[in-house]
């Protein structure tokens, strides 16, 4: 009956492979697939080049790039080749007038004059009381002060250049960064209108910045071989530990086990103790009632009550999987050691991420170009403006109202009067167009960046496979695997590689779209619309890892059977269906070791880190001293993010690895049954955990060709 009630089980999700005399691993002699959406994504790129032709063409970066003083002039360039920085009269006019966002999305542009300069001021000085009658070329131009905006007269009055804002009242001490000068760190600056002497330079994030920029740069320069070293003990940790598993994976599967047992007995035995202790002094909920304070729930019984009962599930549903799905477990690390197995034979499928990695960054950095050269694709524009409108002189003025920058506006009556940038111009079909070129380019950034992605699985796939499918291992192993399927993913499968990842950037588009109404509406939702909105999110997010799985799965399909994409993913979910048990016990075993192994290599390099650069490691000879730092903590963390990335490079390899091989060994036991005429491909250890053998042991007896 039991056995029966298992057939139509198996039936719901699709019949068992059948046997195929022909089939010898990842079919070579295969067709192009899903060639429509190959030609829609070819189409679709081409659009995305030209896009970014016409950006090229339209868009002009320096606007951002390059410093622009008061008359929209570059630094550094044309007739100011020689003025490479750009000086703010009056800096502290940013600080206090403004804050950072509004100065960052304004191109470092703040309402005060500024001007290129050939170097910063590397003295204080501030305009005396007799020097106000005096003219601007005594007081500016022969003591070497060329800090005035371009074109003020020889013979202005000192008093009347700095009504106008043509000259600056002070100058404070200052070195270039970002193309600016910026005052040092711990400057007073001059008693004037508005600001006070309390009033210091680090009051500004960005002029602060400029002394730990440099502590940070001295810090790197001085360690970043000691950085190379530990993300060279990561990389060889990584790969010692995958490969070691074949060794070690078994014992260290039951520790991690025991481990999380006894983690949860404690747990149990914690929540125990304060639920006893809070019982006898008769500390309830009752007592409590409804807060916001959840801290404050921490001293009733309940909550503590509630805690011990989960735990206790928790620790019983393991204790039950460990002692009725104990072959499963041994099954999950039997496939363990063998794709450690497979990644030795493979040492190249190690360093695969890389090429990921080089095309994720052409991707990005392509993007990032495009919209940096769209959105400064119209003409800047210019509109008169004026600390104070009230001031005398100004009535008239007609504030925000177009202007000509290089036209200087020397004989105006109203006092610090500008020309200032405004924006970018939306006349023309470029411009006005921009926003839905902006959006065709994000959504060919995730298209691309998912394509990559799925690139990198399906030949990873391609080459685990062909190390499962050789009866006889290693001769029957191809003889460049990865290049191999590399040239055939390509070759055949670039159309639906292209199709999964387009459904994957669909959903990532709409996730996007939802965060950016959840922002935009916070401020004015009531508790039902959060809870809807909530709601949403969390469905698309369960959606979005759904569609991970099955498209990896899927592209795992299509390197072994060559079939579409809409084939293969039914086929491996309806696989994975009829083993879900098993597939459930491979995933979380899996997780856990690779969990274990990124704590193992991340910790490991940090732990090393922080006793080397801090100086901890006594008896050091000379050449390994630890060298002198500003922020030990710098080179530390830097250490631990490399040693992360790594890690995490390498493990998704492995974890490709595991899941190719255990689909095709789940293909395996329904294709074949080890009669002489249909052998197992899987290894030893697998056979014998099973219970089964092949009749033609692979050491006397070929398989037939």
């Amino acid at each position: 009956m039991g056995g029966k009630q298992r057939d139509e089980d198996d039936e719901a999700y699709g019949k068992p492979v059948k046997y195929d005399p022909s089939f010898r691993g990842p079919i070579k002699n295969r067709s192009c697939t899903d060639v429509i959406c190959c030609v829609l994504f070819l189409l679709f790129i081409l659009g995305y080049i030209v896009v970014g032709i016409v950006a090229w063409l339209y868009g002009d970066p320096r606007q951002v790039l390059y410093p622009r003083n008061s008359t929209g002039a570059y630094c550094g360039m044309g007739e100011n080749k020689d003025k490479p920085y750009l000086l703010y009269f009056n800096i502290f006019s940013c600080i206090l007038s403004s804050n950072i966002i509004s100065v960052a999305e304004n191109g470092l542009q703040c309402p005060t004059p500024q001007v290129c300069v050939s170097s910063c001021p590397e003295d204080p000085w501030t305009v005396g009381k007799n020097e106000f009658s005096q003219t601007v070329g005594e007081v500016f131009y022969t003591k070497n002060r060329n800090f005035c905006l371009p074109g003020v007269p020889w013979n202005m009055t000192v008093i009347t250049s700095l009504q106008q804002e043509l000259c600056p009242s002070f100058l404070l001490p200052s070195a270039p960064a970002l193309g600016r000068c910026f005052p040092w760190t711990n400057v007073t600056p001059p008693a004037l209108p508005g600001i006070t002497n309390d009033t210091t330079i680090q009051q500004g994030i960005s002029l602060n910045a400029r002394d730990i920029s440099v502590k940070i740069f001295e810090d790197f320069a001085q360690s970043w071989y000691w950085i190379l070293v530990a993300l060279g003990v990561a990389l060889v940790l990584s790969l010692l530990f995958i490969l070691l598993l074949r060794l070690v994976a078994g014992p260290l599967v039951l520790v991690l086990i025991l481990g999380v047992l006894g983690v949860l007995a404690y747990g149990i035995y914690y929540c125990w103790e304060e639920y006893r202790v809070l019982r006898d002094k008769g500390a309830s909920i009752s007592q409590l009632g409804f807060t916001t304070n959840l801290s404050a729930y921490q001293s009733v019984q309940e909550t503590w009550l509630a805690a011990l009962i989960v735990l206790a599930v928790l620790e019983a549903i393991l204790l039950l999987m460990l002692i009725f799905l104990r072959q499963r477990i041994r099954i999950a690390i039997a496939l363990l050691k063998e794709a450690s197995k497979a990644v030795g034979q493979m040492m190249s499928t190690m360093f695969y991420p890389l090429v990921t990695f080089v095309l994720l960054l052409i991707c990005i950095a392509y993007w990032a170009m495009t919209a940096l050269y769209l959105a400064t694709s119209g003409q800047p524009q210019y509109v008169l403006w004026a600390s104070n409108i009230s001031s005398p002189g100004c009535e008239k003025v007609p504030i925000n109202t177009s202007c000509n920058p290089t036209a200087h506006l020397v004989n105006s009556s109203c006092p610090g009067l500008m020309c200032v940038f405004q924006g970018y111009s939306s006349k023309g079909l470029i411009q006005r167009s921009v926003f839905n070129l902006q959006i065709y380019g994000v959504l060919g950034l995730f298209w691309t960046l998912n394509w990559v992605l799925a690139l990198g699985q399906c030949v990873l796939a391609g080459a685990f496979a062909s190390f499962y499918w050789a009866f006889h291992k290693p001769q029957d192993i191809p003889t460049f695997p990865l290049i191999s399927a590399f040239i055939r993913t390509l070759r055949y499968h670039t159309g639906s590689l292209a199709f999964g990842a387009l459904i994957l950037t669909l959903v990532q588009i709409a996730r996007v779209i939802l965060e950016y109404i959840d922002h935009k509406l916070r401020g004015v939702q009531n508790p039902v619309a959060r809870c809807i909105m909530c709601c949403f999110k969390c469905c698309l997010w369960c959606l979005e890892k759904f569609i991970k799985f099955l498209n990896r799965n899927a592209y795992i399909m299509i390197a072994i059977y060559g079939k579409n994409f809409c084939v293969s993913a039914k086929n491996a979910f309806m696989l994975l269906m009829r083993n879900i048990v098993r597939v459930v016990v491979l995933d979380k075993v899996t997780d856990l070791l690779l969990f274990f192994g990124k704590l193992l290599v991340v910790g490991g390099v940090g732990v090393l880190s922080f006793f080397f650069f801090s100086g901890r490691i006594p008896g050091l000879g000379k050449d390994f001293k630890s060298p002198h730092l500003n922020y030990y903590w710098l080179p530390i963390m830097t250490s631990i993010l490399g040693a992360y990335v790594i890690a995490s490079g390498f493990f998704s390899v492995f974890g490709m690895c595991v899941d190719t091989l255990f689909l095709c060994f789940l293909e395996d036991l329904e294709r074949n049954n080890g009669s002489l005429d249909r052998p197992y491909y899987m290894s030893k250890s697998l056979l014998k955990i099973l219970g089964k053998k092949n009749e033609a042991p692979p050491d006397n007896k070929k398989r037939k060709k």
